[in-house]
């Protein structure tokens, strides 16, 4: 059941909004730990990168459920997931020797303004 946050889409409001928005900051880094140890788990071979992927796996849905408690689901969705598809593009390119090219950095650029005029979006109410 939705329950109205005030100034809807905010960052910051009366009601938590801000912790529940840094939660959401740090589900999605969490989310980038987990998508790079899935990557380095070898399709769960690999015992400490597997458990690892667990654990920030269920610290991101944990974090990002707390959130939802406070956020519309929207906005808050859209940052954990830019977030986590940002941080593991540019982890892979830094740490994995994944490709780097400049459609690929716009792309990621795109990825980010695009969450920030999401949640920007919402403010307007």
């Amino acid at each position: 059941m939705h329950q109205p946050t005030g100034t809807r889409g905010a960052v910051y409001d009366s009601g938590g909004n801000l912790m529940a928005w840094l939660l959401v900051v740090v589900a999605g880094l969490l989310e980038t730990g987990f998508a790079v140890c899935l990557k380095l788990s070898h399709g769960f071979t690999r015992l400490w990168p597997t458990i690892a992927f667990a654990c920030f796996a269920l610290g991101s849905f944990g974090l990002l459920t707390l959130s939802l408690k406070k956020l519309d689901v929207g906005p808050a969705y859209a940052v954990w997931t830019g977030i986590g598809a940002a941080g593991t593009a540019i982890y892979g390119m830094v740490f994995l020797d994944d490709l780097v090219s400049t459609l690929k950095l716009v792309s990621i650029a795109f990825v980010i303004v695009g969450v920030i005029g999401l949640q920007l979006s919402g403010s307007a109410h």
